[in-house]
């Protein structure tokens, strides 16, 4: 059986397990694993109930690290959907700087006033965004990680949010046209008899 480990933050533990173990419960039958959670440590194991499965087992480690990053248990179900995945985004790193003030700067930033800027970049990639310590993490199918990847590392490079949410709605009209310009799958015949 495939066995996983993932480490999240000890104060988003008790979120992973829910009020009573329902949200480590709801994962575990979700994706067919075994969720053994070192509170103290913040370690969490992830093991498949199906001989050969590996889908569920990654499905449910990227959930919990997810869930470490700060979305909620919800939010981070959206991994359960086919061809959805995580991207985790240093800050320091496609920054570069490392001091409080200007990580805190930078974070603020980047979710903007009442989290306006977080929520209109989830509004045109489509991606779901959660900013924590000195990470982003990132929810979305392909195309939306892409868009809300980029967007996020030209605002942290100090791209002003105009252009940054110019470019999305670019990025976003190019792939109606792309999608709109795909030949459609020929139609059933019809049997007139």
């Amino acid at each position: 059986m495939p066995e996983l480990f993932a480490r999240i933050p000890e104060d988003r533990v008790a979120v992973l397990i829910g009020a009573g173990g329902t949200t480590k419960r709801s994962i575990e039958q979700r994706t067919r694993t075994r969720l053994t959670i070192e509170a103290a440590e913040g370690g969490v194991e992830v093991e498949s109930l199906d001989e050969g499965d590996v889908d569920g087992a990654l499905r449910a480690r990227d959930i919990v690290l997810a869930i470490g990053r700060g979305f909620s248990p919800a939010r981070a179900a959206r991994l359960l959907k086919p061809d959805t995945y995580l991207g985790i985004i240093e800050i320091k790193r496609v920054a570069r700087r490392h001091d409080k003030d200007s990580l805190w700067r930078i974070r603020s930033r980047l979710i903007g006033a009442q989290g306006r800027a977080r929520r209109r970049l989830e509004d045109l990639s489509g991606a779901s965004v959660s900013v924590l310590g000195s990470t982003v993490a990132v929810i979305g199918q392909e195309k939306e990680l892409e868009s809300a990847t980029k967007a996020i590392e030209l605002l942290l490079r100090g791209s002003e949010h105009s252009t940054v949410f110019h470019l999305l709605v670019r990025r976003r009209r190019d792939q109606a046209v792309e999608a709109a310009l795909e030949p459609l799958e020929p139609a059933e015949p019809i049997d007139l008899e």
